[in-house]
């Protein structure tokens, strides 16, 4: 319970009495190392959450045929390491069309890539689901056609058209 009393209000006797003059060095430390600790951590998630190696964005894409896909995008990286990207391409319905594992390789940081994917359908979507290093593991799942249906021969070229 706090005093009813201001400091100034009390005589010097009493301020030392009661404590008013008392500096707690102990608990000034533990609040203060306990603030750096929490403060550290936060910096150090916030850095390791914003350092991604390598990023990816999907630019453009287009359907230019029922078999054909044709799709644009960039990947930062950082160092020259060779980049494994996912690719799929789905009906409306959700349902795989199209899948391809790419291989960028090494070079500069910044990479723009255009890749044609050969499709089952016209495509209703496109989407690059990863690039990580290449040998990593995707983490991602599997091409996932309908039972007894093969994913197409990748990439698309003229001389592949059925």
């Amino acid at each position: 319970m706090s005093s009813p009393f201001r400091k100034d209000q009390l005589s010097a006797t009493m301020q030392e009495r009661y404590g008013f003059n008392h500096t707690n060095y102990l608990r000034t430390a533990a609040i203060s190392l306990l603030t750096l600790v929490f403060v550290a951590s936060v910096g150090f998630v916030t850095f390791s959450m914003s350092q991604k190696s390598i990023q990816f964005k999907l630019l453009t894409w287009s359907v230019k045929s029922p078999e054909r896909v044709d799709l644009r995008f960039e990947v930062r990286r950082i160092g020259s390491d060779a980049v494994d990207c996912v690719i799929r391409a789905q009906d409306s319905t959700r349902i795989d069309v199209g899948f391809s594992l790419i291989t960028i390789p090494s070079g500069a940081d910044y990479a723009q890539e255009k890749y044609s994917l050969r499709t089952l359908a016209p495509a209703y979507t496109v989407e690059v689901l990863t690039c990580v290093k290449s040998g990593d593991p995707t983490r991602v799942p599997g091409p996932q056609f309908p039972a007894g249906i093969a994913p197409p021969p990748q990439p698309w070229t003229e001389s592949s058209r059925t």
